[in-house]
């Protein structure tokens, strides 16, 4: 088994930044890869951005260019950094990682205000 837990998420202003974290604990050795999905109101659970043990980024096209993904191993930690944040990236943000399963966090909310 493999706990996420995210921290980071809030109300900001259109234009300003955030910073996701989302620690992760129990079986981790198996994890090869980790990322960032959301949900907005009324809609589908879409990639944000995903990094491999490898350093392999994919971003999704919302998010290339304003948002980075990084990963401290040694804490077991991944990050999302969310620059020029729009109205439209109101959702709530969830923590992924996998193995051969699928695990999530328990969600954290981001919104952004006109």
């Amino acid at each position: 088994q493999v706990q996420l837990v995210e921290s980071g998420g809030g109300l900001v202003q259109a234009g300003g930044s955030l910073r996701l974290s989302c620690a992760a604990s129990g079986n981790i050795v198996s994890i090869n890869v980790m990322g960032w999905y959301r949900q907005g109101p009324g809609k589908q659970r879409d990639l944000v951005a995903v990094i491999t043990n490898g350093g392999n980024r994919v971003y999704a096209d919302s998010a290339k260019g304003r948002f980075t993904i990084s990963r401290d191993i040694a804490k077991n930690t991944v990050y999302l950094q969310m620059n020029s944040l729009k109205p439209e990236d109101t959702a709530v943000y969830y923590c992924h990682a996998a193995n051969k399963f699928a695990y999530w966090g328990q969600g954290t909310q981001v919104t952004v205000s006109s």
